[in-house]
């Protein structure tokens, strides 16, 4: 909202239900906000936080949404309309009952840590879901993002921030590129072999979006300057995450992971690693800081030569949170689009199998390619052999926790 004062307009810092909740706890009506006498004591539940059952009649403490905890009441069922609250609220009790080694049937009284945990549980519900709505609103990409932490009361990480690709580091530029394709079809009809073949490299993906080139060759999409559309089937990383993604927290240890809300076919782009490119200077000073919190979020782009450094600890996107294992679904590959400056690719996940529906998405911290077997798609016999990024920044040794049976035991 807005207030006018002589022609000027000065925006509010409050929300809509902020503004409402000050007008009931004012007994104001607001016919700007919808507050009316009809509606002016209207109560809405943000939480429960406690129960006890008295007569067969159940009843529950609620937290009234814009009132201090000293207005808490106790209210019985049948005056509660919220099925969804109450819903988790009792999910949330039965897991905790069980976790504690108690009966899963709530007790006629809650014991004061099991309504403290509750309490807890449900202000870390509400701190993930609004951060859920700020990845959301932030996001420039098709797929939602969901968040779900059903392990324990960590909430959101204090220090990230969600960014839809690189965000460029004191002293490095990255180069716009000048030229673009003449093609009418890129795929069947491309003219010079197209963007990939300007640059001597094959076409990289068939006529369903899947990348058909082996791991660690280069992929070259078309860019800005191109004569064909949003449609061309050589547009495919630089059209972001397609498919909704969870964030979700681990129960053995790992930390956060990310995990596929729907099925992803072989070969097909999953996401993007990114984050704030800086130099190898700059990467190993800030390495010295991320030793002694056991962070893994330096990851080298060595593709030609190691100058550069995508730092994802603080600005990132999902990507930041997928976790490590040696028998990973994803493979990551060389792409360049607008920037075709070899020593700045572009870092994209590409699924090695189909993924279910309800899978975990994981990729090789310390990923090897042989280079024997890696046939080139250069055609210029004197080219160097074209490499994978170095994945995140080896630093210290840190021990697997993948749980696969090909496991390495440590990620370095």
């Amino acid at each position: 909202m807005a207030e006018n004062l002589k022609g000027c307009s000065v925006c509010c810092k409050s929300s809509w239900n902020q503004l409402q909740d000050l007008c009931r706890l004012a007994k104001l009506s607001c016919p700007a906000l919808g507050i009316s006498k009809r509606n002016l004591y209207d109560f809405e539940v943000e939480y429960l936080c406690d129960y006890k059952k008295i007569r067969e009649q159940e009843y529950y403490l609620v937290k009234w949404r814009g009132y201090p905890d000293s207005e808490n009441t106790w209210e019985p069922r049948q005056n509660l309309k919220c099925v969804r609250i109450l819903k988790q609220f009792h999910k949330d009790l039965e897991r905790e009952l069980l976790r504690r080694h108690h009966r899963s049937k709530p007790p006629r009284h809650l014991d004061p840590s099991l309504a403290n945990y509750l309490v807890q549980k449900a202000k870390q519900r509400r701190a993930l879901r609004r951060w859920e709505q700020e990845l959301n609103a932030k996001r420039s990409h098709l797929g939602r993002i969901t968040v779900e932490n059903e392990v324990d009361l960590d909430g959101p990480p204090r220090a990230f921030v969600y960014i839809n690709e690189y965000r460029v580091g004191e002293g490095i530029t990255l180069n716009q590129v000048a030229v673009g394709c003449e093609c009418q079809d890129c795929l069947w009809a491309p003219v010079g072999g197209c963007c990939p073949g300007a640059s001597l490299h094959k076409f990289a993906y068939n006529d369903q979006g899947q990348v058909r080139l082996r791991a660690g060759l280069p992929i070259y999409e078309c860019n800005s300057r191109c004569r064909c559309g949003y449609d061309c089937p050589n547009r495919v990383v630089q059209k972001g995450i397609r498919y909704d993604l969870c964030i979700f927290r681990t129960d053995d240890g790992r930390g956060w992971g990310v995990r596929t809300l729907e099925k992803i076919r072989k070969n097909s782009f999953v996401m993007e690693y990114v984050g704030e490119i800086i130099t190898s200077e700059e990467a190993e000073r800030r390495g010295q800081i991320y030793d002694r919190q056991g962070a893994t979020y330096l990851f080298d782009l060595d593709y030609v030569e190691d100058v550069y450094t995508v730092d994802a600890a603080y600005y990132g996107n999902i990507s930041h949170f997928v976790n490590h294992s040696c028998d990973p679904n994803l493979q990551v590959y060389n792409v360049f689009i607008d920037n075709l400056d070899e020593r700045l690719p572009r870092i994209a996940f590409f699924a090695t199998r189909t993924i279910r529906a309800g899978e975990e998405l994981t990729f090789d911290y310390n990923m090897q390619v042989d280079p024997v077997d890696m046939e080139s798609t250069r055609m210029d016999s004197n080219f160097g052999l074209a490499g994978l990024p170095s994945s995140p920044k080896k630093r210290v040794r840190i021990e697997c926790k993948c749980g696969t049976e090909s496991c390495r035991k440590y990620l370095f």
